[in-house]
């Protein structure tokens, strides 16, 4: 496993993900009992641009890609998957 890198954000920057990490889960959505589901994949057709998988580590509640390279468009939708701890 890579080393963390240094923290190389802005004051302003950590401030934000900080904030961002500390707001409170939203709540699951209210759906119909007769609502049907559909695979991830229907969802992810009707978004703009292709997906793409990244692996990350999370550091103080924020996810960080493990590629210094990754640029993800500021506000940019993502979906996390997470292992459970032992």
């Amino acid at each position: 496993m890579s080393r963390p890198e240094i923290d190389q954000r802005s004051p302003g920057r950590r401030a934000r993900d900080e904030q961002i990490a500390a707001e409170p889960p939203l709540a699951p959505l209210e759906l119909p009992a007769d609502a049907v589901a559909s695979p991830m994949e229907a969802h992810l057709a009707r978004q703009p641009g292709r997906p793409l998988a990244v692996a990350g580590v999370v550091e103080n509640g924020v996810v960080r890609p493990l590629d210094p390279t990754v640029r993800l468009p500021e506000r940019s939708r993502v979906i996390i998957v997470a292992a459970e701890e032992n």
